[in-house]
Parts: structure tokens; sequence; C-alpha cells
């Protein structure tokens, strides 16, 4: 039985303080149709997840650094949410150039609770309609996106959700936009 996803190499961006379960989750569900995940971070090496953003959750190694990805390797993109790895992802140049890069390319995104932070300051969000956890709302409208309070919304390519209740949503439509490929490449939102 062949998986929606097979042969497709799918990228997940993640450090200390990422909300487990909104990596662990959309991990399983691209893995369970065939894709093969990496994790990039900020450098190789473990890194610790959280649960609610305060409790230790397991640790995760990370396959590369930021630096040393390219987009070129990859057919889409993961970017789950927790408040300290969307933060520190944020303030990183090679996090920010990597996923200017995949927007470039047209690579198809989802992107869950606070990992917006990181488009907004890779100045990606511009033209474009999203969802995000409720802190982040007014940074997306100050950079020049438009925000709707749904639990999952898709714009070309890139889909995002609010939260982990939002998770069964966010999996099953990554899966299928990820199925689809490279979108067109959005005049605003995919350059900086």
């Amino acid at each position: 039985m062949t998986g929606k996803l097979d042969g497709k190499r799918i990228a997940i961006l993640a450090t200390d303080g990422v909300e487990q379960v909104e990596l662990t989750r959309p991990r399983d569900a691209v893995t369970g149709e065939g894709a093969r995940t990496e994790i990039i971070s900020l450098s190789e090496g473990e890194f610790q997840a959280m649960n609610g953003d305060i409790e230790p959750a397991e640790k995760f190694t990370a396959d590369k650094a930021a630096k040393q990805a390219s987009a070129a390797d990859y057919d889409a993109l993961i970017m789950p949410g927790g408040t300290v790895n969307a933060d520190r992802l944020r303030m990183d140049p090679d996090v920010r150039s990597f996923v200017q890069e995949v927007f470039r390319a047209g690579k198809p995104v989802g992107v869950i609770c606070h990992g917006p932070w990181t488009l907004v300051s890779a100045d990606l969000v511009r033209g474009r309609t999203l969802t995000s956890y409720p802190s982040l709302r007014t940074d997306i409208r100050n950079a020049g996106g438009t925000v709707v309070d749904e639990e999952v919304v898709t714009d070309n390519g890139l889909v995002s959700s609010r939260n982990p209740g939002d998770l069964p949503a966010f999996c099953a439509k990554i899966v299928e936009e990820f199925a689809e490929g490279a979108h067109r490449v959005h005049d605003e939102g995919a350059t900086a």
C-alpha cells in the first residue's frame, strides 16, 4: 500500500522549548503517509521539548543545523510552536534565511501555534491569510498579514492552525497540501 507522501522529504524546524505534541503529531501524520522527515534546529545535537511551555518532555536530536539546510533538499516544511522555540528560531538569521528560501521555492509549509513568529520575523506574512495562537495575532497584522480565528487556514500552500486542539485538522490539511507539492510563489509573502 502506498502513502500520499511516498518519496517526499519533509523538514521540521524546532529547537529547545518546542511544544512536543506539535512536533510529534504532524511528524507522525506525514511519516504515516510515507514521507521521510529531518529535524532542523539552531545546531546539531539534542534539544528539549516541552508540554504546555512549562513541563519538560522528551529530548529530540536535530539532524542538521539551519546553516547547513537547503530548501532544495525538501518538499515541504513543518514549523511547530512552543513560545520559547518560536522566539529562539525567529532570532536566528540562518533559520530566517532557510524559511525564506522554502517560501521562494513555493514549497508548502505547515505552521501552528507560535510558529508564525518566525514567518513574521522573516517578512513572510505580508499579503497572507493565516491563524495563530492569539498572542501573535497583532504581530501578524502589523507585518501585513490577515488573521482569522479558525481551526485550520490554507493560503496557497501555507497551512496554519492555532493550538494543539487543532492538530487533527492541521495534520489532515498538511498531508493534503504536501501531497499537492509546490504552489505558485506568493507575490508578497514569499520574498524578503
